[in-house]
């Protein structure tokens, strides 16, 4: 069977968007740009991969995990939640 995952075209938008910020302080670096600059622009990337994040986790949480758990399958639900567990406990040590 197979898997249907839910659509993040969206979220390329956005990547290519944060790829252009990063392009543009290796630009700065190259120019030799103030450093209080760069920084900027790098912490509005951060900001712009952050959110990114959000989305794909709401989205995430909206489809596959509300899938899970309106099954009746007790190991998908698990499964799920778990996944979710760790990928908590993977975004708490940044």
């Amino acid at each position: 069977m197979k898997k249907h995952y839910p659509c993040h075209t969206d979220e390329l938008v956005r990547l290519r968007r944060i790829e252009g910020q990063i392009r543009g302080a290796q630009k700065m670096i190259d120019e030799g740009r103030y450093c209080v600059d760069i920084l900027r622009t790098l912490n509005a990337a951060v900001g712009a991969i952050k959110k990114t994040e959000d989305q794909i986790l709401k989205r995430h949480l909206d489809g596959c995990v509300t899938k899970a758990f309106q099954s009746s399958s007790t190991k998908e639900r698990d499964k799920k939640l778990n996944e979710v567990l760790n990928l908590v406990s993977d975004f708490r040590k940044y």
